[in-house]
């Protein structure tokens, strides 16, 4: 009979073993892909490059954190 397993997510790519920074990647990915709100008119974000954001919306870029605003 098979184990049901524990799914780990987007850091399942990693396979076995890495156990704590697979865990600590998990939870910055599952932050980053959140859609994010852009503080000037309140449309959605996405993250251009590195603390880069730019606003669909508005079309304005501005900086943030790095995986979040």
């Amino acid at each position: 009979m098979a184990i049901k397993l524990k799914k780990i997510g987007a850091a399942g790519r990693f396979g076995a073993g890495y156990g704590k920074p697979k865990k600590k990647l998990s939870a910055i990915e599952k932050v980053q892909r959140v859609k994010q709100e852009c503080p000037f008119c309140k449309g959605r974000a996405k993250r251009v490059s590195n603390g880069i954001w730019k606003c669909n919306k508005c079309s304005k870029k501005f900086a943030g954190g790095t995986y979040s605003i």
